[in-house]
């Protein structure tokens, strides 16, 4: 009888924290060895692209990723697998670590969270698409030097 009462409870606060689960450890970036190669979902990794290298998320997911010692973030797009040092909870594009200042130090401690855009509400569609009115200006007289002979 109890148990029917606690594993839903545990299964739904157990989802809850995978949710909202934010990732805390270390991070490194790709060297430029790796530029031009192809990467685990197919593509080619190019070192100026905001992407990373993740053990779990799918290929595609936006991750936002904070330095924390300097509070500096970027949003990278997870294309590879990896890393798989023990330590490491995230592989950086070259672009993606410089823009949080992870260069010089080779490895820093970050925060990995998803990314969940702010969707500002705009107008609806068919306020938004544009309305054309064709007139066509067919003059009274055409001129005798344009005519084709």
């Amino acid at each position: 009888m109890v148990n029917k009462f606690f594993y839903p409870l545990f299964l739904l606060i157990a989802i809850s924290i995978c949710i909202s689960a934010q990732e805390t450890g270390k991070a490194t970036y790709y060297g430029k060895r790796m530029h031009g190669n192809r990467t685990a979902s197919g593509i080619k990794y190019h070192k100026d692209s905001l992407t990373c290298a993740h053990r779990t998320y799918p290929f595609g997911t936006l991750l936002q990723v904070k330095n924390l010692k300097n509070n500096k973030e970027v949003i990278v797009k997870v294309t590879d697998r990896g890393p798989f040092g023990r330590s490491l909870v995230i592989d950086l594009s070259y672009c993606a670590a410089k823009a949080i200042d992870l260069i010089a130090d080779g490895i820093a401690v970050v925060e990995v969270s998803l990314y969940d855009p702010i969707h500002v509400p705009l107008k609806p569609e068919d306020e938004l698409k544009p309305q054309w009115n064709l007139e066509v200006a067919v003059p009274n007289k055409v001129p005798s030097d344009i005519l084709i002979k």
